[in-house]
């Protein structure tokens, strides 16, 4: 008992270490920052009285208990408050009177003349009635969005002034009023508005930037005063220019501000008192941030002292370390003889997926979430989900294979058996439709092997060219009598019917069956070093890698082979080790007697190699792997053979999966290492089909912000970084996994790569079709030289869709810089998603085009 205490000590120590750590990095990242002191008075504000959950859009207002409270709340910071419009919560005027406060009235104009002339009437009754009104405003920023001309809103500003000796002003942005000096001599004073985030100043400078402006208006303009109607800095929001949105900013630009302006005679109004959640309607999303409270009413800063860059990051940093406690003592435990690197990247890839998820799950928190929103974020989650759970099964594979010092299953080659002890072996081959001359290549290769007890069963099925199969006919029949040949004209179950057929055919006394490919050269020593590992009843399947040859002088197949053999000689190992092999079909050889017993091929799955694997596991027996190359076969001929090829493993792995799956999660003898490898094995896979749907909706929702950008907004910068830097330490892993485990050169592990890339749209494919359908069709892969077709059809039709993908991401892309500005930040951040995105579809196409010019 003691003694497995002490077992789990070591890696609770750990798990609780890598929180402690994870913890203090989100103190030292969200130390309070030491700001600019200010005024604790300010001179007034902006103030719209809407809460959380009311619009002027929908006609939900404030109640009059409301808007007081929130007029209290202002008290101890200021005397004087700006309102913009006369009939719109028209009780912000007495119940402000009633608390000493000074007001600037407004009317709110648009280009509706009779709601101007309404609004205009109703601000002259106020200024009749209300003496704490010291100056009016006519319309805000009118001449901005272009709904009236000068000499219309001239006419409005006459009328209020017959009316009244207040000064009278409209409000615009000041290069409005730099362009229109026959307004100034109808207005007694200036009312502008300076909000340099909008101009893409970065904040360090706003202030002077905000200030120059007000000086040049003063030099233009010398005999009028000047009133800063709306200043400030909104604390979320997209990046504009060099502008960056934040709580920090907000408070360094209010505090600047305030502090240079705190002993000279500016007359201004912080833009704003609360927030506005309303305004991301007809603003953008940055329009609800511009408050000094927040639309709960809780302060965002103050105007003294250090200001904390989060003040909501212990609750994130808490939950997020203690989720990941008991995770990451089950990666300490489970894994704790691969040593502390294997487990110290774990570790951090985990907490930091897990820090991510709980990050975006606060979002609604720090931003106000319309149910449009909330869409978004869920589609983002679900992506930031799969790339996680894809990011760390490959961690796992990482770490294994970078920090293990070795394998714990390593089989060698056997001794051979003297000729009188060998085991009787029945080689099967299975073609159709097959070039002869290469056939028969295999078959000299299985007439050279070093063993004297086997027999070899050749079945060609389905091929109606007499061409292709009369040739290996004739030549069978010169071959021993071990050697058979049968022609079967019309036969079902594709090629698990016709290795079935070939088991009917079998030597009764076999013990062993062995599976090779059409296009394999074997080694004469294939059966004579693998064949005794039998010998050991438990063992149903010994599996030698699948090589090429002749690729050496091709790049297209240098691609194809460097990809295959990145799963052989990385991926096969790490399955091996928890006895979850991968059977594929061909330099396999099977226990007989198992084959029989666990039903044979199965004809219903075009992968029937794999599916009959998980079946003898599911029977308790142990697959081996011999790392030792024993055959060479071909590449695939182009790059549309390659697709397809994959498309049948992802269709198949998906029937596989939907057949297995009860005993893959429920009740079954297969161990925790085999269900994890067979579930996550074919979840990369799985996470192809949903990074297409990802990839379909990011086209989508671009074309949204691009049509509608008002109702349509860049997701949140932090959740798109956050993916793309998973996408690139996961594309990062597999580089320095080659380079750790194979003598390629670094051309070699960029062929790898592309190809790898370029085959994910074929897998999605695959995946959504093996999902969706019950029964596939095997398609042999074309092998040896590809077919010379120089028409642009068949040049495009293999890679059409991928071709249009990429092209409706690059439109893409190009149109939200041209839209947003090639500065904005965020825009360069989507867009760098997009382009990510497009490399799986830029790689099928550069495949494509490498392997119809070696082809051509």
């Amino acid at each position: 008992m003691i003694k497995k205490l002490q077992s789990y000590l070591s890696p609770f120590i750990f798990a609780v270490l890598v929180a402690a750590i994870h913890f203090g990095i989100w103190h030292i990242s969200n130390r309070a920052l030491p700001l600019i002191n200010a005024p604790d008075i300010v001179n007034g504000f902006a103030f719209s009285g809407f809460q959380v959950d009311q619009s002027p859009l929908k006609k939900e207002y404030p109640s009059a208990a409301e808007l007081e409270k929130d007029l209290q709340l202002l008290k101890p910071l200021t005397k004087r408050i700006r309102i913009y419009g006369a009939l719109e919560n028209s009780e912000v005027t007495a119940l402000a009177s009633n608390l000493g406060f000074y007001v600037t009235a407004g009317a709110w104009l648009g280009s509706d003349s009779v709601a101007n002339h309404r609004e205009v009437d109703a601000l002259k009754v106020k200024i009749k009635h209300y003496p704490r009104i010291e100056r009016a405003i006519v319309g805000n920023e009118v001449l901005l969005r272009n709904d009236l001309t000068p000499d219309q809103l001239i006419s409005y500003i006459e009328e209020v002034r017959k009316t009244t000796k207040l000064p009278i002003s409209t409000a615009e942005p000041w290069h409005v009023w730099l362009k229109n000096p026959e307004l100034v001599k109808h207005v007694d004073y200036i009312a502008v508005h300076l909000l340099p985030y909008h101009e893409g100043v970065p904040v360090e400078a706003a202030v002077d930037y905000s200030l120059k402006r007000y000086q040049e208006l003063m030099d233009v303009y010398p005999r009028k005063k000047i009133v800063i109607t709306e200043i400030g800095w909104p604390s979320h929001g997209p990046t504009l220019g060099a502008a960056v949105a934040s709580d920090v900013n907000q408070a360094l630009f209010v505090r600047e501000f305030l502090a240079k302006t705190a002993h000279k005679n500016y007359d201004y109004y912080l833009m704003e008192a609360f927030d506005q959640p309303w305004k991301k309607e007809l603003e953008g999303w940055a329009g609800a941030y511009w408050g000094m409270f927040d639309a709960e009413r809780h302060e965002k800063y103050s105007l003294q002292g250090a200001v904390p860059k989060d003040d909501r990051w212990k609750a994130k940093a808490l939950w997020a370390s203690l989720l990941g406690l008991l995770p990451i003592f089950f990666i300490a435990y489970r894994f704790r003889h691969w040593g502390l690197g294997a487990r110290s990247s774990m570790a951090v890839l985990l907490q930091a997926c897990i820090t991510t998820l709980v990050v975006a799950w606060n979002l609604p928190g720090d931003y106000y979430y319309t149910m449009k929103d909330f869409v978004v974020l869920v589609a983002l989650l679900i992506g930031m989900g799969l790339t996680s759970a894809v990011l760390m099964i490959y961690a796992v594979e990482f770490s294994e294979v970078m920090f293990k010092k070795g394998w714990n299953r390593a089989f060698k080659r056997a001794k051979p058996l003297p000729a009188e002890q060998e085991l009787f072996v029945s080689v099967h081959l299975a073609c159709y439709n097959e070039p002869p001359e290469m056939v028969i290549t295999t078959i000299e290769s299985l007439a050279k092997l070093n063993y004297t007890n086997f027999e070899v069963i050749v079945v060609d099925n389905n091929t109606k060219d007499e061409a292709k199969w009369k040739p290996l006919e004739a030549y069978m029949a010169k071959m021993p009598e071990n050697f058979k040949f049968f022609h079967l004209p019309q036969w079902p179950g594709f090629k698990a019917g016709a290795l079935n057929f070939a088991l009917d055919q079998t030597n009764p006394k076999a013990q062993v069956v062995g599976v090779v490919d059409a296009d394999y050269e074997v080694t004469p020593d294939w059966l004579s070093d693998l064949v005794p590992h039998f010998l050991e009843q438990k063992v149903a399947v010994v599996q030698a890698p699948q090589a090429h040859r002749d690729w050496e002088h091709s790049f297209f197949r240098s691609m194809g082979n460097w990809e295959f053999e990145g799963f052989f000689r990385i991926g096969m190992h790490h399955r091996h080790e928890r006895n979850a092999l991968i059977q594929h079909g061909t330099m396999t050889l099977v226990r007989y007697q198992a084959l029989i017993d666990s039903g044979k091929w199965s004809e219903w799955c075009i992968c029937e190699d794999t599916e009959l694997g998980l079946r003898l596991l599911e029977d308790g027996y142990e697959l081996r792997y011999i790392d030792d190359t024993f055959g060479r076969g071909l590449t695939p001929a182009d790059f549309k053979a390659l697709k397809s090829q994959r498309f049948r493993w992802a269709f198949g792995a998906m029937q596989i999966l939907k057949h297995h799956i009860p005993k893959l999660l429920g009740d079954s003898t297969l161990t925790f290492g085999q269900r994890y490898h067979f579930l996550t094995g074919w979840f990369g896979w799985l996470g192809e089909a949903l990074q297409l749907g990802f990839t379909i909706g990011s086209i989508g929702w671009s074309i949204a912000m691009l049509l509608f950008p008002e109702d349509a907004s860049l997701p949140v910068s932090i959740m798109i970084t956050t993916i793309i830097c998973f996408l690139v330490i996961k594309a990062i892993m597999g580089p320095m996994l080659y380079l750790k485990t194979m003598t390629c050169k670094w051309i070699d592990i960029f062929g790898a790569s592309v190809a790898s890339l370029g085959l994910s749209h074929a897998i999605a494919r695959g995946i959504i079709s093996g999902l969706i359908k019950k029964d596939g069709v095997f398609k042999v892969t074309a092998k040896g030289k590809g077919l010379n077709k120089t028409n642009w059809f068949d040049w495009i039709a293999p890679i059409q869709e991928e071709l249009f993908l990429l092209c409706a991401l690059t439109i893409c892309s190009i149109a939200m810089l041209i839209t947003r500005g090639i500065s904005n930040i965020d825009a360069q951040i989507w867009v760098a998603m997009l382009s990510l995105q497009s490399l799986p579809y830029l790689s099928a196409v550069a495949c494509q085009i490498i392997s119809k010019k070696e082809n051509g």
